[in-house]
């Protein structure tokens, strides 16, 4: 595992990229909470992921794209409703759930017809994905099970010496995970409440009904 000081931010970010292009695991911050990230179309990374948190394989992967047009690699199509959420809370601290496109594999989903997906509100984050080229598979930084990490100290104590690379840029801005909505039936459901609330989503629901 390589540790780096955030001397140089810039720097981070390269080798960051080097690593995710030849199929290896990062650790580093988002707009919410440190994540856990590789290529979305590396089947030995994705599997490593699984190993390194004590993930569960019944417990699907979410996926991080740079911008509201990537998100069209990884999903099949954008419902009304989802696109609703997407023009309001994206980039942002939500993470949609929408019917799978071709591209993705089942690792990702559990054999799932739906994925996890987001853009997070968060420069660095945004430029390791459109680096890659690719979407990420990205996860929360820890095991599976405990607390969600927002500084690269706690990620070091938990899985510092499983991964490739752990980037350090300080504490995520948000500390909070982001809100899960499945957004592929006829009334959106919120799965996990986080960064943004339940009040706030059933506001904005009924404002566009």
């Amino acid at each position: 595992m390589s540790f780096q000081n955030p001397t140089n931010i810039n720097v981070q970010i390269e080798n960051g990229i080097g690593i995710l292009k030849n199929g290896g695991i990062i650790a580093f911050p988002t707009d919410t909470v440190y994540c856990l990230a590789a290529r979305y179309d590396s089947i030995e990374s994705l599997e490593r992921i699984y190993e390194i948190k004590q993930r569960p394989h019944s417990l699907a992967l979410p996926v991080m794209v740079a911008n509201k047009e990537q998100i069209g690699q990884v999903v099949d199509y954008i419902s009304d409703m989802a696109l609703h959420f997407i023009n309001k809370y994206m980039p942002g601290p939500i993470t949609l759930i929408m019917p799978k496109g071709e591209s993705v594999d089942d690792i990702i989903t559990n054999g799932k017809e739906t994925i996890a997906v987001r853009i997070p509100e968060h420069q660095m984050t945004i430029e390791l994905i459109k680096g890659t080229g690719v979407p990420l598979a990205a996860t929360s930084a820890n095991i599976s099970g405990k607390y969600s990490n927002v500084s690269a100290k706690n990620v070091i104590k938990q899985i510092g010496e499983k991964v490739d690379l752990i980037i350090d840029n300080g504490k995520c801005p948000i500390g909070v995970v982001s809100t899960i909505i499945d957004v592929t039936g006829q009334l959106p459901v919120i799965l996990r409440e986080g960064a943004i609330t339940r009040s706030e989503l059933e506001i904005f629901y009924k404002g566009i009904k």
